[in-house]
């Protein structure tokens, strides 16, 4: 039996890809979904999590130790969007994006972590997003949440060094998946930013057909699973070189003046 790989958020876009690619690779893979009875992929057994509840986490990691005699991999994936400005979006509703954005990835790694360090070995990824370097207008809260996992993941990686447990870093950009459409857009027409806000919509809708699979991602997350020596991060996309480029060389006010002209805002 192949190594054992937990995948969060498996129930479409990158985590399905990914939790598809490394069953077909020979992973022994358990992807998470909250209605795990509706799932089904080739070589991919489903198991209940719900990553705003700590006791589900515990529950669902419980089942894959019933299963499996370690867990060798982690992928911490599973995220939702949310499409409005800064002073409109409740705080309730960031509050819910960060409960699985940030805190759900959390959850998950502190049911996970002490396993893989008592056995000396293990890969953890954390999917993040360009746009926690260089955040989205209209989309603070999602680029704020993304931020925050590319803060995790440098301070955990130092924080396992020696253990064997290794910690990476994967940064989509732009990828073609269902997540915008999901994501809650809001009432444009009623936000004091209507034009802008329905300009960046726009933009974003625009680009998505014209950019990669989910299927880019899961091969880069099954790289830093299988590396001999794992990089810190990984970007994927076709934005993948010139963000972080922009970001290293420019001053910040150009490098916003630059995501002002892309979004038309």
């Amino acid at each position: 039996m192949g190594p054992s790989v937990l995948v969060t958020g498996a129930s479409s876009g990158i985590g399905a890809a990914t939790a598809a690619r490394l069953a077909a690779r020979g992973f022994q893979v358990f992807g998470t979904s909250r209605s795990p009875e509706r799932q089904s992929l080739a070589g991919v057994r489903f198991v209940a999590l719900d990553a705003r509840d700590s006791q589900s986490v515990a529950k669902a990691v419980a089942e894959v130790l019933a299963s499996a005699p370690r867990l060798d991999g982690l992928v911490c994936n599973a995220g939702v969007g949310i499409f409005g400005s800064v002073e409109e979006v409740s705080i309730e509703a960031a509050r819910d994006l960060f409960e699985t954005n940030f805190f759900g990835t959390l959850r998950v790694l502190r049911a996970v972590i002490p396993l893989m360090r008592e056995a000396g070995r293990g890969r953890i990824v954390l999917v993040g997003s360009l746009a926690g370097r260089a955040p989205i207008p209209f989309q603070a809260h999602y680029s704020a949440s993304k931020g925050a996992i590319d803060s995790l993941a440098l301070a955990l990686r130092n924080e396992l060094h020696g253990t064997g447990v290794q910690v990476s870093l994967v940064e989509p950009g732009d990828i073609r998946t269902e997540f915008n459409d999901r994501t809650g857009w809001g009432e444009p027409a009623r936000s004091v930013y209507g034009e802008r806000i329905l300009r960046a919509e726009q933009v974003i809708r625009e680009s998505l057909p014209r950019a990669p699979g989910p299927e880019l991602v899961a091969r880069t997350i099954e790289r830093a699973l299988t590396a001999r020596r794992p990089r810190v991060r990984y970007t994927v996309g076709p934005d993948s070189k010139l963000v972080p480029l922009a970001r290293r060389l420019l001053p910040d006010g150009w490098s916003l003046r630059l995501v002002r002209s892309h979004f038309r805002v």
